[in-house]
């Protein structure tokens, strides 16, 4: 990357904080613990589990938390520590047949042709379909985006979207979303609420190319603050890997973090609650990176 593209991107990133801090000075009101966090990366790199741990930190200091699970896997409930055996219990948002129907008008897999509600009213997803996993953690699965690539106007897009605008509105909260690859399914929603994307990748080639995707799509919302987070990092030539990989493009991360490969991790999942209860090189990583989010909010 040009010095003039790196002094473009600045004096823009720059124009932004400003905009921002304008933003807030006209909304005195609002609670300083409205925060939005959105983690996307490769599948496996370990996004859901940062998730499930940023959500502990947070209700430890004492914010309110709604995680939001979009992720396909939908494993972020047993992150938190919902006993997998209630597995059956979890319905996704965009599985729920009947409530797409009754906020869209349209019914999916029916009524092709029919009016489409494109700005459906959702403010009751929450108290609706949110679950209480402990205290201050609340979860919404809300499942992922339906033939995403393609744009398609379904009932289940038009759900989804609306959504996410709606969880942006929500104040005195702080909302950290577990997503797919790729943040550019819910665009517009995310841009308008979400001045955070951690991307998550590890060493490997793919990885850091999904992440540097990831990026990309943050950088064109306009997501204020981007930090990529190097997981399952076994010695320094890893991270040496990382920036080879990644080359000039590694300029479009704010931040960047390094997490040690921990192999308490896996023997502690899908439950990862008690890795807190030790002060590992993994864990004060992970803390470092939490108090690093709080120092950009405040």
């Amino acid at each position: 990357m040009s010095q003039d593209k790196n002094k473009a991107r600045a004096q823009e990133k720059e124009r932004r904080k400003k905009v921002f801090s304008a933003a807030e000075g006209l909304e005195s009101d609002k609670k300083v613990n409205d925060f939005r966090v959105v983690t996307t990366g490769k599948g496996g790199a370990g996004k859901t589990t940062l998730t499930a741990l940023l959500a502990q930190l947070f209700a430890e200091d004492k914010y309110q938390v709604l995680a939001v699970d979009e992720d396909p896997q939908q494993n972020l409930a047993f992150s938190l520590g919902f006993p997998e055996e209630k597995a059956d219990q979890i319905v996704p948002v965009s599985e729920n047949i009947d409530y797409i129907e009754e906020k869209t008008g349209a019914r999916p897999g029916e009524n092709w042709g029919a009016m489409l509600n494109l700005n459906p009213d959702v403010s009751d997803v929450v108290n609706r379909f949110g679950m209480n996993i402990k205290d201050r953690i609340n979860l919404l699965v809300i499942g992922s985006v339906i033939q995403a690539a393609t744009g398609c106007l379904c009932p289940e897009n038009s759900l989804l979207d609306s959504i996410v605008g709606y969880i942006n509105l929500r104040e005195d909260e702080v909302i950290l979303m577990d997503t797919q690859a790729g943040v550019e399914h819910f665009g517009r929603s995310l841009a308008e609420g979400f001045r955070n994307a951690v991307i998550i990748t590890e060493p490997s080639f793919n990885a850091v190319q999904v992440a540097l995707h990831s990026a990309q799509l943050a950088d064109q919302l306009e997501i204020e603050n981007i930090h990529l987070v190097v997981n399952k990092v076994r010695a320094e030539e890893d991270k040496n890997k990382v920036m080879k990989r990644a080359g000039e493009k590694i300029e479009i991360f704010d931040y960047i973090h390094y997490l040690p490969f921990d192999e308490s991790v896996y023997r502690n999942e899908p439950d990862v609650a008690p890795l807190l209860e030790k002060n590992t090189p993994y864990v004060k990583a992970v803390r470092d990176l939490y108090q690093t989010l709080i120092a950009v909010r405040d």
